[in-house]
């Protein structure tokens, strides 16, 4: 599978990336919200991950976007904010097929996409 991860923190953004390339997927990142359709326009994709509190485009909104084209496109919210109901709730309303808090260990989170992906989770 290829995913987009996009999160403004880098350090975050390259753990993702590096390690799902790990697991054997294929996996691009961006750190700038503002491309995100231009690069799926050009790329196709399997999964997008994308951190709901970003700089210039947040991720809810971004959501919105994507839909417009890519309304098939599984998109998973890679959130700092824990569980919170009220913002899980906000990411599915706008069109996100799951939530993962940044919180969870490598493999929680590697799996929760999976689960969210329908595909198998790899053990870790």
């Amino acid at each position: 599978m290829h995913f987009l991860v996009v999160d403004d923190n880098r350090l975050l953004n390259r753990f993702l990336t590096t390690y799902l390339r790990g697991k054997g997927h294929t996996a691009s990142s961006l750190t700038d919200s503002t491309k995100v359709a231009a690069w799926l326009d050009l790329n196709p994709c399997d999964g997008l991950i994308l951190d709901i509190g970003m700089p210039k485009i947040d991720g809810l909104t971004l959501i919105a976007q994507v839909r417009v084209k890519y309304a098939e496109l599984p998109i998973v919210m890679f959130t700092g904010l824990g569980y919170d109901e009220d913002a899980m709730q906000a990411a599915r309303k706008a069109g996100a097929n799951g939530y993962v808090s940044k919180g969870l260990g490598p493999s929680e989170i590697y799996s929760a996409l999976m689960r969210v992906l329908g595909s198998p989770a790899v053990k870790a």
